[in-house]
């Protein structure tokens, strides 16, 4: 039997996706398969593109629920390490400066499942975290980006 892959997320993160998955069976799954009745309601399915698309949808919600809930039963929640804080880990918001121009950016380290760049959350399995893991404040990285290379200093971990 193959090893179900883990996935590594804050409390908050599985609580979010608990939420995602509720929405998506109390209200898409009604709203989809409203579609649906309306659709066939056209006639000939053969020819109905908009009961290809309601169903493309439904396909869509149901296999999303089918991915979240894998995620949910296979989550790994990440305890705050308070020993060694002093260590990049996942988990922790890490500040650095980019070397030489000093631009200082912040990000906190989660797992991929709540992975969001935009809300400053990068995932573990990222170039940026995977250089910074391990790492201490005042540590100089090199870290290779498919933007290319660049060197940042550690300034602070929370």
């Amino acid at each position: 039997m193959a090893v179900e892959k883990t996935y590594p997320m804050t409390q908050a993160g599985k609580e979010k996706l608990e939420q995602e998955v509720e929405y998506l069976k109390t209200v898409r799954r009604k709203e989809v398969v409203e579609r649906i009745k309306i659709a066939r309601s056209f006639g000939d399915l053969s020819e109905n593109s908009e009961y290809d698309a309601a169903k493309d949808e439904q396909a869509f919600v149901e296999g999303r629920v089918t991915q979240l809930e894998n995620m949910i039963r296979n989550a790994v929640i990440i305890e705050e390490n308070m020993e060694n804080s002093s260590t990049v880990s996942l988990g922790k918001s890490v500040t650095f400066v980019e070397l030489p121009d000093g631009d200082e950016e912040t990000y906190t380290i989660v797992g991929s499942a709540e992975a969001d760049p935009f809300e400053g959350k990068i995932s573990n399995d990222s170039p940026i975290a995977r250089n910074l893991i391990g790492k201490q404040v005042g540590d100089e990285v090199a870290v290779q980006t498919p933007g290319g290379d660049m060197r940042v200093r550690i300034v602070s971990i929370k």
